[in-house]
């Protein structure tokens, strides 16, 4: 699988997957070992998903980078998820402020987590354009490495000022919801139609369609089921897409 700046480019996502079910969470974590995906991302809100994924990486921490998030009103509660997720990873590779919930006063603390070693990375997520004018504010502000936006055929938004921002200000970007959260790959497409695209799956099309974009380190496809983590990894070889192909696979998502 290449590699960018966040390691490999397909990793995965655990919003609405396998929750607080410890014994899913192992399937699909070794599925996504297997392929080769090393990004995982998480958040509080995810159901236990946090502390589920912590189980499924007891003995092989190493072989993990932790995305996850901080998703708190106050300093003091985003402290307490802080702690609990260092007990449950040791350390956290890629610190995220959930949605810019109080990111003014929750960025200070994080950055001297950082500095002192206990983060690698300091991003920020949201899922929403309507937020995109006060998330190019934070980039702006020269704290965060990573930042998190949706991006597919259906969402393309972060096109125009987030993912030029990005490549302008040397963030990397991680790519939310590539399927549409499942809604794009339940369309019925012809496999010869995407085929053509060197492709096996309509998945693989999408997810081959996001990463090339190069301001692109990461997608983070969400799924609970261990086969199409393995064929969602697979979309993470190259050849990538060329301009015709992209708007072919943009016509099929249509």
């Amino acid at each position: 699988m290449e590699e960018r700046r966040l390691g490999p480019v397909i990793g995965l996502g655990t919003w609405n997957t396998f929750g607080s079910d410890t014994r899913l969470a192992h399937a699909v974590f070794d599925a996504a070992l297997d392929g080769g995906c090393r990004v995982f991302d998480s958040s509080p809100m995810y159901q236990g998903a946090e502390a589920s994924l912590a189980a499924a990486l007891a003995g092989r921490r190493e072989a993990a980078s932790i995305a996850t998030k901080i998703w708190a009103g106050s300093v003091e509660e985003g402290l307490d998820q802080y702690r609990r997720q260092c007990e449950w990873f040791g350390r956290v590779e890629i610190e995220q402020i959930h949605n810019l919930v109080a990111w003014e006063q929750h960025v200070e603390w994080l950055q001297q987590e950082r500095s002192e070693g206990s983060i690698d990375r300091l991003g920020v997520a949201h899922y929403s354009p309507g937020a995109f004018r006060e998330l190019a504010g934070a980039l702006r502000s020269g704290r965060f490495d990573t930042v998190q936006v949706p991006l597919n055929p259906h969402e393309r938004e972060c096109e125009r000022e987030i993912l030029p921002l990005a490549a302008e200000l040397g963030i990397a970007v991680i790519v939310m919801r590539p399927l549409g959260e499942g809604a794009l790959v339940r369309r019925s497409v012809a496999k010869d139609a995407f085929a053509q695209l060197g492709v096996e799956s309509w998945a693989q099309a999408l997810l081959k369609w996001a990463l090339s974009d190069g301001r692109v380190d990461a997608v983070i496809p969400a799924t609970s089921n261990p086969e199409h983590v393995r064929e969602n990894a697979v979309a993470g070889n190259p050849p990538w897409l060329d301009a015709e192909q992209r708007r072919l696979v943009e016509r099929l998502a249509a």
